[in-house]
């Protein structure tokens, strides 16, 4: 979901990577925009569930409790990356409102 939402904001970009036919084709995503940034917002809010919640306790501490620090480092990078595209595709929205 976050991956189909970089590739809508980043159809501009995609004009220099792939070439015409390649950023028309993204650019169909384009009407999708709004549904794919709430779905990376809603899968986002899963992942720092995830690597946030507390670990279940075990009654006789066997229970292996497993590092999330590589989780919470993912966690945050794909928010950022979000966040960024996120402005990147609403700046010009923005911009023409104002």
């Amino acid at each position: 979901m976050a991956a189909a939402l970089g590739t809508c904001c980043g159809a501009p970009w995609a004009v220099g990577l792939l070439g015409v036919s390649g950023a028309v084709a993204l650019a169909r995503l384009a009407p999708l925009q709004p549904f794919l940034l709430a779905g990376s917002i809603i899968l986002l809010a899963a992942v720092f569930w995830l690597a946030y919640r507390r670990p279940k306790a075990c009654a006789d501490d066997s229970c292996n409790v497993a590092n999330r620090r590589g989780l919470r480092w993912i966690a945050w990078i794909a928010a950022v990356l979000v966040a960024a595209l996120a402005v990147v595709a609403l700046v010009p929205a923005i911009a023409a409102w104002s």
